[in-house]
């Protein structure tokens, strides 16, 4: 019986969040610039190419804002700093894994 509400307890975990088994991790580290498109994501580059889509969460930017990376390789949940706030990065998406679909 306990099995059974273990069972079920997860499987709706799972089907509430979908990002855990769909998350990305890029590095970002290699980037060389970025690019605020709206006031919550923002596009890596590596020179001309796009390597990532990253969407914050609890922060906004802007062409003009200052972006600092706590870490060089990211993920889904990880922080980043945009104008000296620490933002949560919501989703990140890959331009190499296939992921990239904007």
């Amino acid at each position: 019986m306990m099995r059974k509400k273990i069972l079920i307890l997860l499987s709706f975990a799972i089907l509430l969040s979908p990002n855990l088994a769909l998350s990305d991790c890029v590095d970002l580290g290699r980037s060389t610039s970025w690019y605020a498109q709206g006031a919550r994501t923002i596009i890596f580059y590596v020179g001309p190419r796009p390597i990532a889509y990253v969407d914050i969460w609890n922060c906004t930017a802007d062409p003009s804002s200052t972006i600092r990376l706590v870490k060089t390789y990211v993920c889904d949940g990880d922080k980043i700093i945009v104008d000296g706030d620490e933002c949560t990065i919501m989703t990140v998406s890959s331009a190499s894994a296939g992921s990239y679909w904007r």
